[in-house]
């Protein structure tokens, strides 16, 4: 078995990420997830959080605000709905990605307002999580 995988992160904006892997860590809406090579195939849809992957190079850490991962023992495929390096989340970022987390709260369906009051404080925690 290889120990590494392909990772590739890309946003509506632009490709992130494209590495060889040793692991990469998951903020999923059912859990987090880490993801190694060999790892069992699933798709999952992600929570705002931090993405973390490893790689020979060290770790890199992304923002992201949602969407989908498809996970396969050689490859990791995450398609964010809207993503940054941590490094690149500024308070001003943040605070815009809270207001739209914050306008689909406002706007959402009773059947649904549950969701997107959890989307809310996910978005708010990751703030808090890198000391915004």
């Amino acid at each position: 078995m290889a120990d590494t995988m392909q990772f590739d992160l890309v946003s509506p904006e632009r490709k992130l990420a494209s590495v060889q892997a040793r692991e990469v860590r998951l903020p999923g809406v059912e859990g987090d997830l880490t993801a190694m090579p060999g790892h069992a195939p699933v798709i999952l849809s992600l929570r705002p959080g931090i993405l973390t992957v490893v790689s020979a190079e060290g770790s890199s850490e992304f923002a992201v605000t949602g969407g989908f991962a498809e996970v396969s023992g050689e490859t990791v495929t995450v398609l964010a709905e809207r993503g940054v390096t941590k490094a690149e989340l500024t308070a001003a970022i943040h605070a815009d990605m809270v207001a739209e987390a914050k306008k689909v709260l406002d706007a959402a369906h009773p059947s649904v307002a549950d969701a997107a009051a959890k989307m809310l404080a996910d978005m708010e925690a990751l703030g808090t999580h890198i000391n915004l």
